[in-house]
């Protein structure tokens, strides 16, 4: 398949205070409960979850928020972006100043030309049973690489994208202890070499809407 151009915003919301990587569930789930009615925001319709690949992703970046909003996840940023400097997490202690929402066209798919990512946030790679292969094979990078390319290839299922061609990996990182939902977990910070595309600050692996595994351009 040729290349898929898909619409991404990015609305940047500086606070009045810098934030932790944590913030990113807690403006998140704050979000949710004003706009109970919209599943891009929780992941649920009733009861049920929704297990497609998020199209409201909520990061911190640099100790800035950000919410990015991919096709149809745009058209609840600007509703966000109305409501976001009258909101006060007062037990965070957290004030919103006026947010800059950016929209763009970006490229998805294979690229003849290998092109260079660094994970921006921490990339959550493995479940249980990754897990242990990864530690059986002692830090096994190819595991990871093979993670990368399932990451890519659920997101671009989630996108629209059929990937036609052989997607290859070349990765480097190191090893980051984390949590999730008070769970210890393994992450992972670094760079890889790819030949695909990927649209700056989306992100790969688990709990992305969370905003782990961002990534962005070197």
């Amino acid at each position: 398949m040729a290349i898929k151009i898909i619409d991404v915003g990015i609305l940047k919301i500086p606070a009045t205070r810098p934030l932790e990587p944590y913030e990113a569930a807690v403006i998140r789930g704050y979000l949710g409960r004003v706009f109970p009615e919209e599943p891009l925001l929780h992941h649920h319709i009733g009861t049920a979850f929704l297990y497609n690949y998020p199209k409201l992703q909520f990061k911190i970046i640099k100790h800035t928020a950000y919410i990015v909003g991919i096709e149809e996840g745009i058209s609840l940023l600007d509703r966000i972006k109305n409501v976001m400097t009258k909101l006060k997490l007062e037990n965070n202690n957290i004030e919103f100043q006026e947010p800059v929402l950016e929209e763009k066209k970006e490229r998805l798919g294979i690229s003849k030309k290998n092109i260079d990512y660094s994970f921006l946030t921490m990339w959550l790679a493995l479940n249980e049973e990754n897990y242990r292969r990864y530690r059986k094979k002692k830090g096994g990078l190819s595991v990871l690489e093979q993670v990368l390319i399932g990451n890519i290839l659920s997101m671009c299922k989630g996108l629209g994208y059929v990937v036609s061609d052989a997607i290859k990996v070349n990765l480097t990182v190191r090893e980051v202890r984390t949590t999730l939902k008070g769970t210890p977990m393994l992450g992972f910070l670094g760079n890889f070499r790819v030949n695909f595309e990927i649209p700056e600050f989306l992100g790969l692996g688990k709990s992305v809407s969370r905003g782990f595994g961002t990534i962005g351009r070197l």
